[in-house]
């Protein structure tokens, strides 16, 4: 294996599974390991993956701020969808898959890298949303997937390999970890160990971005979100960039007990699997560009919508983020918010985001064919022929079963 592979770029996220992975590659291999850690807006100090990779001989080390792209290009084009999957879940890590696939790619390039290699395991989504991404980006570039090729099937053996190799392992992470946590700036997961019983409430303290409902304030709070061509672009009337506009959502959802999910999910590979969710700023988000586009958008086009978004949410979901058919629909989504501009306001208030509140200098809403007083713009008298009209097919089907 070693005289196959020259160099390959490694997504690393400094912690003990991509530590490991980055030494296992180069005894495996023999190959130089160039490393890509992505800052997009998970939290911690994510330059305390350079000293690591340092540490392990690594020369070439790309750590790299990409919270506003991230936004800006992924999370906000599937919410002019308003993608959700399976009827709840934001696709907070889905979305995220793409675009370090796309930067794993542009490395390999600028540093004549031949393979790429990533993290995820062989029973999860992310491994398909990875290599999809390399393929649809580079078809001759050479995939490695430690998981699915090394023998080590246990924390236990993961420790053991990195104490052998004086890879440094916090005491936290010694024994079984409580679940696992992937998190961006969209949102943080939690699965597996204590979460995999799907009958057990999962405890308080999994949740790290959202005080529970129960304790959130107990007076609401009201925001006004605007909206330019279906996209947010400010909060009580200043002016934000997508990540920072994003950030400012989930501080105000978090602090009020929004986004929270506790989902059993059907995995791309097959099996079902059970998460907690946090997703406040997204859910705010949704619920907000759902009431600009109820005045703004025609009944035709916001029902096609809906019904083209679950298998919009569904490539996403398995990683057909690269694919004709995701950009042929985001095509016809993107042109249907053409005139999505206006003001959304919002109230807050313990675990729930309401819409209280929407204008737009595009309303389709009209007060006067809706009132119930006297108009003069409606004649009443027309929905006689509407109905019978509607009715004919029912009228000749119902005579001959008579």
């Amino acid at each position: 294996m070693s005289d196959q592979i020259k160099k390959v770029v490694l997504a690393y996220s400094g912690g003990l599974d991509t530590s490991v992975i980055l030494k296992w590659l180069q005894v495996t291999y023999g190959c130089e390991v160039v490393t890509f850690t992505a800052d997009l807006g998970q939290g911690g100090e994510v330059e305390e993956a350079r000293r690591k990779a340092e540490l392990a001989g690594v020369k070439d080390i790309f750590i790299e701020d990409l919270r506003e792209e991230f936004v800006r290009d992924y999370v906000f084009p599937m919410f002019r969808a308003n993608t959700v999957y399976e009827g709840q879940y934001l696709l907070g890590t889905s979305i995220a898959r793409p675009l370090i696939a796309k930067r794993q790619i542009e490395i390999a390039k600028e540093t004549g890298a031949d393979a790429v290699s990533h993290g995820a395991t062989g029973k999860g989504n992310d491994q398909v949303r990875f290599e999809l991404g390399y393929y649809a980006l580079n078809p001759a570039i050479k995939v490695i997937a430690p998981w699915r090729e090394w023998d080590l099937a246990s924390r236990t053996k993961l420790i053991e390999f990195a104490e052998a190799h004086q890879i440094p392992v916090l005491k936290d992470k010694r024994g079984e970890a409580p679940f696992s946590q992937d998190a961006n700036l969209l949102h943080i997961s939690s699965e597996g160990k204590i979460l995999e019983d799907p009958w057990v409430e999962a405890e308080e303290y999994v949740y790290s971005r959202t005080v529970s409902p129960e304790k959130a304030p107990d007076r609401p709070t009201y925001i006004e979100i605007e909206f330019a061509k279906g996209d947010a672009v400010a909060i009580d009337g200043e002016q934000l960039s997508p990540a920072s506009l994003l950030a400012r959502l989930n501080m105000l959802g978090g602090a009020n007990g929004i986004g929270r999910l506790d989902i059993v999910e059907n995995r791309y590979v097959g099996m079902k699997s059970r998460g907690i969710y946090e997703t406040p700023g997204g859910t705010i988000l949704l619920a907000a560009h759902r009431g600009i586009e109820s005045i703004t958008l025609d009944r035709g086009a916001a029902h096609l919508k809906d019904e083209l978004m679950p298998r919009y949410a569904e490539l996403i979901y398995n990683g057909y983020w690269f694919s004709p058919e995701r950009e042929m629909l985001q095509s016809a989504i993107d042109q249907s918010q053409a005139s999505v501009d206006g003001a959304v306001r919002m109230k807050l208030y313990k675990g729930s985001a309401t819409v209280v509140g929407r204008k737009s200098p595009h309303s389709l809403y009209s007060e006067a064919h809706v009132t119930f007083e006297e108009d003069s713009v409606y004649d009443q008298r027309d929905a006689e022929g509407f109905i019978k009209l509607n009715a004919l097919r029912l009228r000749l089907l119902g005579k001959q079963q008579s």
